[in-house]
């Protein structure tokens, strides 16, 4: 029986991972936190939690836990994730990492001094559809991956003007870091994570005081008074080793016609396309271009709450390392750089 606990009882905690970990018998919950009392007492309540708390702290040192989830704001991701590592504690960590690669690779070092497991949370490496083009790219189907599109536009999103993610001190930015991990982290994840060498980039802020602008779900709402010192779209360009490239670009709010979600793979055998829930292969077959639409009603072979758990039990790594989550992070920082300074940035 593992003992749990969960900092933070918000909507990513309770529909992502106490839900996750609640499928499993041999997962003994026993504490969690959240600053509101009321998220944390209700969140007790509705997943059996023995006991709730206001201060992580307090948490980590009464409570002998083996493993937490970390489903705080981005800024307390790295104080919460070190002070478990150091009281001997594996952690499943929300993306992104941390606010920047510093913090992200102290939390890689205090993992390698501890002997624990941290695995991040890249839930779209768990989906049917990266788990099929991971396999098909390992096959070697595709041929020398040689340059990457990807891309996450919504209509309007802002996830809670006023709130924590627009608040650069405690999100660390925009959508770049918020939606960007998703599927710059599947685009590196699919190439074999090759070391990125200069990035160039461009940041916009052109939403902040629209009324049309909403809250993109996960209980968040607006206040049109509210802070907003992030971007709300990034886009750039992104070197890396072998002279290997990839093009991206995220946005909160766009004038497109509807949210827009997609990874391109150009290979020298293959290409693959996901966009709007489908996965295609363009290849060629006796000098002819073929279209392969593969069946994605199936269940990803690999869960996320499983995978960590047989991490834990059997001290093995995990799929989602934070070795990658700190060259992920490296790009970001290159990106908003680039961005203030106008400049390629060599990472």
């Amino acid at each position: 029986m593992l003992r749990y606990g969960c900092v933070g009882a918000g909507a990513i905690a309770r529909a992502k991972h106490m839900k996750g970990y609640s499928a499993f018998a041999d997962i003994e919950f026993v504490s969690v936190c959240d600053t509101n009392e009321k998220f944390a007492q209700e969140a007790a309540q509705e997943f059996g939690f023995k006991k709730y708390y206001t201060d992580y702290r307090e948490m980590l040192e009464k409570e002998k836990l083996d493993f937490i989830s970390v489903c705080t704001p981005n800024y307390l991701h790295f104080p919460v994730t070190l002070l478990a590592l150091e009281n001997g504690l594996h952690v499943h960590c929300e993306k992104p990492v941390a606010l920047n690669s510093i913090e992200a690779q102290k939390m890689v070092d205090a993992r390698n001094k501890y002997g624990k497991i941290l695995m991040i949370a890249l839930n779209n490496r768990f989906t049917n559809h990266a788990w099929f083009v991971k396999k098909y790219t390992e096959e070697g189907l595709l041929g020398e991956i040689y340059h990457a599109r990807c891309g996450w536009k919504r209509q309007r999103g802002i996830p809670g003007k006023g709130g924590w993610f627009t608040n650069k001190a405690l999100s660390g930015g925009g959508p770049l870091i918020d939606l960007g991990v998703h599927f710059m982290d599947l685009a590196m994840y699919f190439m074999g994570y090759p070391k990125p060498v200069s990035v160039v980039g461009a940041t916009y802020s052109k939403f902040a005081r629209n009324e049309c602008v909403n809250s993109s779900g996960w209980g968040m709402t607006s206040d049109k008074n509210g802070i907003m010192d992030v971007e709300d779209m990034a886009v750039g360009f992104i070197r890396l080793e072998n002279n290997t490239t990839i093009d991206i670009e995220f946005s909160w709010a766009s004038n497109i016609d509807q949210e827009d979600n997609y990874y391109e793979l150009l290979g020298t055998k293959g290409g693959a396309i996901y966009r709007g829930g489908e996965l295609r292969i363009i290849t060629e077959q006796f000098s002819t271009i073929v279209e392969i639409k593969p069946n994605l009603n199936f269940k990803c072979p690999v869960n996320e709450f499983s995978h960590f758990i047989d991490c834990v039990k059997n001290g093995t790594e995990p799929l989602s390392k934070p070795e990658e989550a700190v060259v992920l992070m490296k790009i970001i920082d290159g990106i908003y750089k680039s961005s203030q300074t106008k400049q390629e940035v060599v990472l």
